[in-house]
């Protein structure tokens, strides 16, 4: 990796000190190295991005892909990219101008373009863990396009780190996470996400004393209910809203997910504040873990 210029550096140490500048630093790719090369023990990831043709699961399909594959050690620091990939694939249709405004991929980019699948089932091989910053986004588009992909353990770097309670951060967004640390990046392409998350990932978080790869690994190994509040009262609808549940339109019904160690304390809460008296019986349940977590096989409405 480069050095920064000396002369821009002492520049914006100048502007900083004034306390009336911030100044942000160019995003720098983590460095390549070579897998024989890694000590015993190290480990890999695969950082993955999509963009789409729009939000729906079903009828969206993606049209870029970004993978950055990197090395660890057992402490999560990171070590190193392995490999990366980045494609275009034509959906056989035209973008939106919302997609070509926010990507800024055009039909002319995507036109005759086709995935590598080779060259991504490489890349997925071997890996212990899949990590996107949205997962729930990302893991359906990936796993219709690629099945292999429901073979493996995600993370999403997103939600199974708590920025902001316990470590301060003003938002989850992967821009606003590494501005936090005086970076920005070319957003909204994805193999440049890619290379943003796993610099995110390697960042030392200031209340764990952690990296946030380590923290992620460790909520990812954590199982938690899909949790149902069937028949809860109708008024008690702005409470579960606050605390997070929500709604399934098709099954008339409120639902959550919680640690497994917490849902006793969860049916607890819903007995004295949501049903408030109103008899709640068993409730439904499904237990996740990182095999189906923000996969589409994790359901919505309750089972049965």
């Amino acid at each position: 990796m480069s050095h920064r210029d000396p002369q821009l550096e002492a520049l914006a140490a100048q502007l900083e000190a004034t306390g009336d500048y911030r100044v942000l630093r160019r995003l720098r790719r983590a460095p390549r190295v070579d897998r024989a090369g890694l000590p015993a023990g190290a480990l890999e990831a695969l950082a993955l991005d999509l963009e789409t043709t729009g939000l729906d699961h079903g009828v969206d399909v993606p049209i870029e892909v970004g993978l950055v594959r990197f090395a660890y050690d057992p402490d999560g620091r990171i070590l190193g990219v392995t490999d990366e990939l980045e494609a275009l694939e034509d959906p056989g249709r035209p973008l939106s101008p919302e997609v070509v405004r926010i990507t800024g991929i055009t039909d002319a980019d995507l036109a005759g373009q086709r995935f590598p699948d080779d060259a991504v089932a490489r890349l997925l091989d071997g890996v212990g863990l899949v990590i996107a910053h949205n997962a729930g986004f990302d893991r359906p588009f990936a796993e219709r396009r690629w099945p292999a992909f429901q073979d493996k353990a995600w993370g999403c770097s997103l939600r199974e780190i708590d920025w902001r309670d316990a470590d301060g951060y003003e938002g989850g967004g992967l821009g606003s996470l590494l501005a936090a640390h005086g970076l920005f990046f070319g957003a909204h392409r994805a193999v440049e996400d890619g290379y943003a998350l796993v610099e995110l990932l390697g960042r030392t978080l200031p209340t764990s004393g952690e990296t946030a790869l380590n923290l992620l690994r460790a909520s990812a190994r954590r199982a938690t209910v899909r949790l149902w509040a069937v028949g809860s009262p109708f008024e008690s609808k702005d409470l579960l809203k606050a605390r997070g549940y929500r709604w399934n339109g098709e099954a008339r019904s409120w639902w959550t997910d919680v640690a497994e160690e917490a849902v006793e304390d969860e049916l607890a809460w819903l007995r004295a504040e949501a049903y408030r008296g109103k008899r709640m019986g068993e409730l439904p349940r499904v237990r996740l873990d990182a095999w189906v977590r923000w996969s589409q096989r994790a359901p919505e409405a309750p089972p049965g």
